[in-house]
């Protein structure tokens, strides 16, 4: 683990929505049905706070939408130390940067809560990058991303996602073109997240990963 988590706290931030019938997933409910995606939504969510929730090794949040959400799901995020704090209002690069400037200081990572490949392994390797590295991203096959890190060791730029193409297959490289020149920039390994019924059937069938979380 790089030694800044050492001597500064490191900050996972879980960027999700309340799971909620008809309000998640919406894509993927379009081909396999609101409950499917619902139930597959479900399980990530829990994984990634079972997984990545209460390491010592780095604070854990998650940011969650809509604001003021609560209920039940969230009840082993409380049980495990996770500060449940708003994403508030605007796109989601306006979102994620409220969250990384609101902050106390230390290198932050923030990563979404329906990748079911993702394990603290990830993003140990994400913070150890940050030691040497202004930025991390991990790579989607669709042209986004599903992890974002910064050393945070001055202010952030004013427009650091100002132009990028959310939910396009440009998501990445434009996020990319927005950090400044002198940043250095890590690559995380590439994973993927499940937007639709055809992502969605060869998670099923990757080593029983699918099946052994629904």
């Amino acid at each position: 683990m790089d030694r800044g988590c050492a001597i500064r706290t490191c900050h996972l931030v879980i960027f999700a929505r309340y799971p909620r019938f008809g309000r998640v997933k919406r894509r993927l409910a379009r081909d396999i049905g609101a409950m499917a995606a619902l139930r597959f939504y479900r399980a990530q969510f829990d994984r990634a706070i079972r997984t990545l929730g209460g390491d010592p090794r780095w604070r854990t949040w998650l940011a969650l939408t809509p604001d003021g959400a609560d209920g039940p799901a969230l009840t082993p995020a409380r049980r495990r130390g996770v500060a449940i704090l708003p994403q508030g209002r605007g796109d989601l690069g306006q979102r994620m940067a409220r969250i990384l400037r609101s902050l106390p200081p230390g290198p932050a990572v923030i990563l979404g809560s329906d990748i079911p490949g993702v394990t603290r392994a990830h993003a140990r390797a994400a913070f150890d990058r940050l030691g040497t590295h202004e930025a991390v991203l991990g790579p989607a096959p669709d042209g986004g991303y599903w992890l974002i890190g910064l050393r945070r060791a001055a202010p952030l730029p004013d427009r650091l996602f100002a132009g990028v193409r959310w939910s396009s297959a440009y998501a990445y490289e434009d996020t990319l073109a927005g950090f400044p020149a002198s940043w250095r920039v890590a690559r995380e390994a590439e994973l993927e997240d499940i937007d639709d019924g055809d992502d969605y059937q060869g998670w099923l069938g990757s080593d029983g990963l699918g099946r052994e979380k629904l």
